[in-house]
């Protein structure tokens, strides 16, 4: 915090509002100083929960060297630049290390930074972890306490779709956050490893994991973005674009990854025998559990 006063506003957060040509002994306006804003902005963006790994992450040092990665950068651009007048929201979808992260978190900082919307950044396991330590008695937090910022941040990322293993109490969870963020028209940024396919038959579909009534409602809140690229996370030291692009290369000749679970979690997810043993949640058809 700087010890000097704001020479506008004497920290007061009210600067003089004067028109061109207008006497500095005239009436008296004021409007909220920069340094108002500046501080606003960086409370907020001390309190949108973006793991310091990500911390320095901008659209402008994000790597695209090919389409899926230059349009996905754009688009991003975009959703920043025009905030808060956007209609959609944007889902990234590729393997692991791409950037979809970066990208998300890109938007976010650039949002509060510029606006002070309200801004949050969750990881889907990490965010079903905080709802169910709410189970606790010895932990003094409530469902309410969690999904209150969640649900009504201006801007929310939610990192990793589908990653949870699938269960009753995940999906009714993550559809009360989805659809209540859908009917408040909330901008979302949601990232998946998962590619949209028309298959929910395949433990590798988005579909699979997170089901047809919360596929609806995001493809209606978002735009949808597959981005191909390199897992960076395998870039040798000092490496640069050429061999992020080789990379690229090698993993698009490789067979996809096995798939993570099975079909025999939705089998029980459909089995009313495996669904009645599970608690009910606090709201209407949850079930506490794994």
């Amino acid at each position: 915090m700087s010890l000097v006063a704001c020479p506008l506003c004497d920290d007061t957060g009210w600067k003089p509002d004067l028109k061109p040509g207008e006497p500095a002994d005239g009436p008296r306006r004021v409007v909220r100083c920069d340094c108002w804003r500046e501080n606003v902005s960086r409370q907020r963006l001390a309190g949108a929960k973006i793991p310091r790994r990500y911390q320095h992450c901008t659209i402008a040092n994000f790597t695209a060297y090919n389409e899926t990665l230059e349009r996905a950068a754009a688009q991003a651009q975009r959703v920043a630049d025009a905030f808060p007048v956007v209609n959609q929201g944007l889902f990234l979808e590729g393997q692991p290390g791409v950037g979809k992260t970066h990208l998300a978190v890109a938007v976010l900082k650039q949002v509060v930074q510029t606006t002070g919307a309200r801004g949050l950044f969750y990881d889907t396991r990490d965010l079903l972890r905080v709802i169910r330590s709410t189970y606790d008695p010895s932990i003094r937090t409530t469902e309410l306490e969690v999904l209150r910022p969640v649900m009504t941040a201006d801007l929310f990322v939610l990192d990793d779709l589908g990653a949870e293993k699938t269960s009753e109490w995940v999906e009714e969870t993550m559809n009360l956050i989805v659809n209540t963020r859908y009917n408040e028209r909330r901008l979302t940024i949601f990232t998946s490893n998962y590619p949209d396919i028309p298959d929910d038959t395949d433990p590798n579909s988005l579909l699979f994991r997170i089901g047809a009534r919360m596929r609806s409602r995001l493809h209606e809140m978002c735009e949808f973005l597959p981005m191909d690229g390199a897992d960076y996370r395998e870039l040798p030291t000092n490496g640069g674009v050429d061999d992020l692009v080789t990379l690229w290369k090698t993993r698009r000749k490789s067979p996809p990854a096995p798939p993570r679970g099975g079909r025999q979690a939705r089998a029980q997810l459909r089995d009313p025998a495996v669904r009645d043993g599970r608690a009910d949640l606090k709201w209407p058809g949850g079930r506490a559990g794994s």
